[in-house]
């Protein structure tokens, strides 16, 4: 996917060993296709060749405050007013320190001063320097400034030593890039996003649950952030990490999630139910686990809550969504469940296609039609069913 199409990234180096990275990220925002233009401090220069990155970005490398290659002898002016993002990878903490002091005594710092576009900085030392309480108060002084944090991530170091400092890897980097130059369709929209499985308690050790993954309603959450909304994820159990600019609320059984839902939805805009709710649970769950008798085990079930019919019949409901997935008869059933639920719009897909894949092929249908959206990653899907609800809204 181009989804960097028509953008300019300005990648600055500075000198740590992470530098080496930069390459690798300079080809991955261009095969996204962003056109990307670096500049080095000296030090940088000292880990990774300008050539190299030359190369690889298609473009001059920068390091020189006296550019002739500027025309208007005003490097730090013309590179700065000529991008969409500004992105420090690695950052050290010298680097970080200047930034915080408002020192701009070269052209990659000057420029950063200058700059009237977002600053993104990937911060990349050993542990303890970035455990330094002279690091943390500069980390602090740049989250005030509106300054952007990728990272640092935990491991290994280049010294040898074990603990947070590591530059975050260049394909989450360049997510979060993709991420933050996104359309703002949602800007300040409060957006509720239900996710993964329920789980119903047969006795201390079984339960019943629903097969699902969580991938599909994560990635919903991650797109509504992209799109500018406040975003609060509910959900069941799974193997992934909410995004990291989410409210997350962890849930165990369907009651649990309509408790959560209701706390939550008088103060929301939109309300998007992608969870796989568990339709029946235990009617008596067992205390403790059952053993195996020569008698046969009967077990007797209720109906759980409706949590989307609920939130969609309050008086002063959100722009509620809905999903559907089905192993049959997709459109049909999906058509049918969206009026019963009384939602303005449904997404549906087929299970079999979706269950723990990467990859998924939704239908949207509303009063106005059907539009089914071409096989590609599920953060993708997400990303056009945000534009989907925008429009539907803004028709409202």
């Amino acid at each position: 996917m181009n989804e960097l199409n028509g953008k300019r990234i300005l990648l600055g180096v500075t000198g740590g060993i992470a530098a080496y990275k930069a390459a690798e990220l300079v080809r991955l925002l261009k095969k996204n296709g962003a056109d990307v233009r670096v500049v080095m401090t000296d030090s940088g220069a000292q880990f990774v060749s300008p050539v190299t990155l030359q190369a690889l970005s298609g473009n001059p490398v920068h390091t020189s405050m006296w550019d002739q290659s500027i025309p208007n002898g005003m490097p730090h002016i013309e590179l700065s007013r000529d991008c969409d993002l500004i992105l420090v990878a690695p950052a050290t903490a010298d680097f970080i320190a200047k930034l915080a002091a408002g020192r701009a005594n070269d052209l990659l710092s000057t420029l950063c001063l200058a700059r009237d576009c977002v600053l993104m900085i990937a911060p990349a030392m050993n542990r303890q320097m970035w455990e330094n309480p002279s690091t943390q108060r500069n980390i602090k002084t740049l989250l005030a400034d509106g300054v952007h944090l990728v990272g640092p991530d935990s491991g290994e170091q280049a010294c040898g030593e074990l603990g947070v400092g590591r530059m975050s890897e260049p394909s989450l980097i360049a997510n979060e890039i993709v991420s933050w130059l996104q359309p703002k369709l949602l800007q300040n929209k409060n957006v509720i996003v239900t996710a993964g499985p329920t789980y119903e308690a047969i006795d201390a050790v079984r339960g019943i649950t629903n097969a699902s993954s969580g991938k599909m309603g994560y990635a919903v959450a991650q797109a509504a952030i992209d799109a500018g909304a406040n975003v609060t994820l509910i959900s069941g159990k799974t193997n992934l990490n909410p995004p990291t600019r989410a409210r997350f609320i962890s849930i165990i059984s369907a009651q649990d999630m309509f408790d959560a839902v209701i706390n939550e939805v008088d103060h929301s805009d939109i309300f998007i139910s992608v969870a796989a709710v568990a339709d029946f649970k235990v009617k008596n769950p067992s205390e403790h686990k059952i053993k195996k008798s020569q008698q046969k085990l009967s077990i007797e079930f209720d109906e759980t809550p409706d949590i989307l019919k609920s939130v969609a019949s309050r008086k002063n409901r959100p722009f509620c969504v809905g999903f559907a997935a089905e192993s049959q008869n997709v459109e049909e059933y999906a058509r049918k469940k969206r009026i019963e639920k009384g939602i303005p719009l449904i997404a549906a897909n087929l299970v079999t296609d979706a269950l723990n894949s990467d990859d998924n092929s939704l239908v949207l249908i509303d009063e106005h039609g059907t539009k089914t959206l071409a096989s590609s990653s599920k953060l993708e899907q997400a990303r056009q069913l945000m534009m989907h609800i925008s429009g539907l809204i803004n028709k409202q």
